[in-house]
C-alpha cells in the first residue's frame, strides 16, 4: 500500500473551516526596503540575556549550590527536562546544532551511559520532589538511537523523576531510518508528542543540503506517529536554502497543507560558517539572494495563513485550536530554548553536552565536548561549562522582551507594579528607538502599552533588541544571525 495511506485526511470540521482573514502585508517594494533597512544580526531570545553573556565564574559547583537551594525552597516545583543527544547518521550541510555524525554504537551507547549518570547525580541534589510537566529530546537526532535505547533511556529518566499524567513529551524524529519500532518505542516511556524535520521536499534542494528524504518516508512516518496516538506533530520547514524558489517552495508548502500537522516551523537559514565551518560545503552561489528570501518568507505567511494556520510570529505556525494560539490569545505564551510553550516560566534541567538548563534566574550550559562531558562525570561534577545569574535589571528587560516576543504587547502598568518602576522614564533610549519602528508600521507606541502590528510579526528581534542592555557589546562582532 503506498506510504500516503498512513496520512490522516482532513476531518469534515477541518475541510469547512474558514481561513482566517488575510493579514495585510505592504506591496513587495516596502518590504524589501524594510528589510534591508533592518537587516542587522539580533539574538533570536529563546533566553535573556542570550547565552553569549555566560561566564565561566559560573561553574558546576555555583549550579549545584543554586539547585539544593531552589528546590528546597520549593516543595511544590513543577520542572521541564531537555535531553541533547548529539548523534547523527550523516552531515546536514545546514545544521546548526552541536552534533556528532557517528555510526558507532559502541560510541553512542557509552554516551546513553554517561548522560544517566548525570541525571541521576542531578537528582541526587534534589531536596524534593518535583513534578515533571514537560520534557523535549534534542539532538543532532535523537531517533538515530536504536528502539531498545530510546526504552532504556526513557525508562531511566522516569524511574527517577516524577512525571505528571498531563505532562507533555516531545521528540525530534528523523523519518531516515526510522521505523515502527522506534515508535512503539516512544510511545513506551511517554512520548505523545512528536517534531518531525523536513526542511524542504524539493530533489534539488535535498541533495545540495545532503538530505535527501522523499514525500513518502516523511508521510509514512507522521502515519506511524497518529496511529500510535501522537497527540501533536510538529514540522519544521527552513527557507533560505540552496536552490529554493518561490515555485518549488509553494509546492513544498502545498504538501504540508495537505499532511495538515498541528504545528508548523518554519525557520530562516542560519548561515554562520564562521561559527559551523561545515556550512562551507554549501556553495554560496546557490543560495537565494536577499529579494528571493523575502518572498519566501511572505509566501509561506500567506499560504499557511489562508490554509488556516495562525501565525504567531518568528517562525511559528499552529492551527486555530492548538495550544499555542490559545497561550497567546491569553497572553501567557512563554519562549525558551526548545521555542514556543504554553509552559514556560517553569525550572528548566539541561541533560547532555551542550544542554542549557535554567533553575530560577540562574541559567548553566554543559560543556560541549565529550571527552570534557565524561571527564567531569567520572569525577562525580554536573558538566558545567558557564552559566550567568540575572540580576534585577536583567530580569526585568527579560520580562519585557519575552511580552513582546511571545504576546505581542507590553502592558506598562504591568510593568510597572512587577517591578515598582516609571516604565517610560526607565526605558527612555528604548521608547526612543522604537520610533522608527513605529513609524514605519511595525509596532505601535501607546500611553499604557506597546504593541506589535501584524507587519511587526516579521520584525519581533528588531523590535526586542531595543530592550537589550548588552547589545552594542555585540557591535561589529559576528556572534549572532541575520535578524531578517
Amino acid at each position: 500500500m503506498p506510504a500516503i495511506a498512513n496520512v490522516k485526511p482532513l476531518s469534515r470540521s477541518e475541510r469547512n473551516r474558514k481561513p482566517p482573514p488575510r493579514r495585510e502585508i505592504p506591496n513587495q517594494g516596502e518590504l524589501v526596503r524594510l528589510f534591508q533597512k533592518y537587516d542587522i544580526q539580533a539574538p533570536r531570545y529563546t533566553s535573556y540575556p542570550p547565552a553569549t553573556e555566560f561566564s565561566r565564574a559560573f561553574d558546576s559547583s555555583s549550579y549545584a549550590d543554586h539547585i539544593v537551594r531552589v528546590t528546597r525552597e520549593s516543595p511544590d516545583q513543577e520542572i521541564s527536562i531537555y535531553v541533547h543527544l548529539p548523534f547523527c547518521d550523516t552531515l546536514c550541510y545546514f545544521c546548526g546544532c552541536t552534533m556528532v555524525i557517528s555510526n558507532n554504537r559502541e560510541k553512542i551507547a557509552e554516551y546513553i551511559e554517561y548522560l544517566k549518570r548525570e541525571i541521576t547525580l542531578t537528582a541526587e541534589l534534589l531536596e524534593n520532589d518535583p513534578v515533571v510537566v514537560q520534557m523535549h529530546w534534542g539532538g543532532g537526532s535523537p531517533t538515530h538511537l536504536l528502539p531498545h535505547e530510546i526504552e532504556d533511556l526513557g525508562t531511566h529518566i522516569r524511574n527517577t523523576f516524577h512525571f505528571s499524567p498531563e505532562a507533555e513529551v516531545s521528540i525530534e524524529i528523523d523519518p531516515r531510518g526510522l521505523t515502527e519500532d522506534h515508535i512503539r518505542a516512544m510511545r513506551t516511556v511517554g512520548f505523545n508528542r512528536a517534531s518531525v524535520g523536513v526542511q524542504d521536499f524539493n530533489d534539488d534542494v535535498q541533495v545540495a543540503v545532503n538530505r535527501v528524504q522523499p514525500r513518502s518516508m516523511t508521510e509514512q512516518v507522521i502515519g506511524w506517529c497518529r496511529e500510535a496516538g501522537m497527540s501533536s506533530i510538529n514540522l519544521d520547514l527552513i527557507y533560505g536554502l540552496p536552490y529554493q524558489t518561490t515555485e518549488t517552495f509553494k509546492n513544498t508548502l502545498d504538501i504540508i497543507r495537505e499532511i495538515s500537522p498541528d504545528r508548523i516551523a518554519v525557520y530562516n537559514f542560519a548561515h554562520v560558517p564562521w561559527i559551523k565551518p561545515h556550512q562551507n560545503l554549501i556553495q554560496i552561489e546557490t543560495l537565494p539572494v536577499a529579494s528571493t528570501k523575502l518572498a519566501l518568507l511572505e509566501l509561506t505567511v500567506q499560504e499557511l495563513s489562508h490554509g488556516g494556520y495562525e501565525y504567531l510570529g518568528m517562525d511559528h505556525f499552529a492551527k486555530p485550536e492548538d495550544t499555542l494560539v490559545e497561550a497567546q490569545r491569553t497572553q501567557t505564551l512563554h519562549r525558551n530554548f526548545q521555542g514556543y510553550s504554553t509552559l514556560g516560566g517553569k525550572d528548566l534541567f539541561g541533560f547532555g553536552i551542550s544542554a542549557i538548563g535554567r533553575i530560577e534566574q540562574a541559567f548553566a550550559q554543559n560543556v560541549k565536548e565529550l571527552p570534557d562531558y565524561y571527564r567531569m562525570i567520572e569525577a562525580e561534577r554536573l558538566p558545567i561549562e558557564r552559566g550567568y545569574t540575572l540580576n534585577a535589571d536583567d530580569q526585568l528587560r527579560e520580562h519585557v522582551i519575552m511580552q513582546l516576543m511571545c504576546n505581542l504587547r507590553v502592558e506598562k502598568s504591568e510593568i510597572e507594579r512587577l517591578y515598582e518602576i516609571d516604565f517610560d522614564e526607565y526605558f527612555a533610549s528604548s521608547l526612543q528607538g522604537l520610533r522608527s519602528l513605529e513609524s514605519d508600521g511595525l509596532c505601535k507606541l501607546e500611553p499604557d502599552a506597546i504593541t506589535v502590528t501584524d507587519l511587526g510579526r516579521f520584525f519581533l528581534r528588531n523590535i526586542a533588541v531595543q530592550f537589550d542592555a548588552y547589545i552594542a557589546k555585540a557591535a561589529g562582532q559576528k556572534v549572532f544571525s541575520r535578524a531578517v
